[in-house]
């Protein structure tokens, strides 16, 4: 049984397994993509997400650490240049796995495609808007911009009126809040 054996240690010693998972870490991001058996590309995408993340701050420790995993000058200075620049809104998910339906004559090992999903044109969506980031609030985004057109539409009367329509548009605020609040 594999009660908690998170790691797959592709059939290595520990220094092996590292040697192996930084080569393919820099071979991704020179070349933005690798075909590589499906196992391997796991134990990758582990290894390498956390780099991207932590491509995204351009500092000086940030750059020494993605080095001192992946050891290879080209490809951290592609990983802070091209690629940190492509992924920096993305939250997550970089890489893509790919199954081929072949596998490999040698061993019958499933074969895969690994990519990082910024670099596929073919996967994007032309034209396509971004969304809006969620919110994570109890308050919703519609109560305040009712409350702020009425507020604008309020301030184009008179200026007597601004004042009592103001006044109706903060008490209208609150009943909605309140309401929001008991459901």
């Amino acid at each position: 049984m594999r009660h908690g054996k998170k790691i797959n240690h592709l059939g290595r010693k520990a220094a092996h397994r590292h040697a192996l998972l930084s080569n393919m870490a820099s071979s991704l991001i020179l070349n933005k993509r690798i075909t590589t058996t499906v196992a391997k590309a796991k134990a990758l995408r582990k290894y390498v997400e956390p780099l991207l993340t932590k491509s995204k701050t351009d500092t000086t420790h940030s750059r020494r650490t993605v080095f001192s995993y992946l050891q290879n000058k080209e490809s951290v200075s592609m990983l802070f240049g091209e690629v940190a620049s492509r992924i920096a809104d993305r939250p997550g998910g970089y890489t893509r796995i790919i199954k081929f339906g072949d596998l490999r004559h040698g061993d019958n090992a499933e074969m895969c495609l690994m990519e990082l999903v910024d670099f596929n044109d073919i996967y994007k969506k032309e034209g396509a808007e971004k969304k809006a980031k969620t919110r994570r609030s109890r308050r919703s985004k519609k109560s305040d911009d009712t409350a702020e057109a009425e507020v604008e539409a309020a301030s184009a009367e008179a200026p007597e009126a601004k004042e009592k329509s103001k006044k109706a548009v903060k008490k209208a605020a609150k009943k909605t809040t309140k309401k929001k609040d008991e459901e």
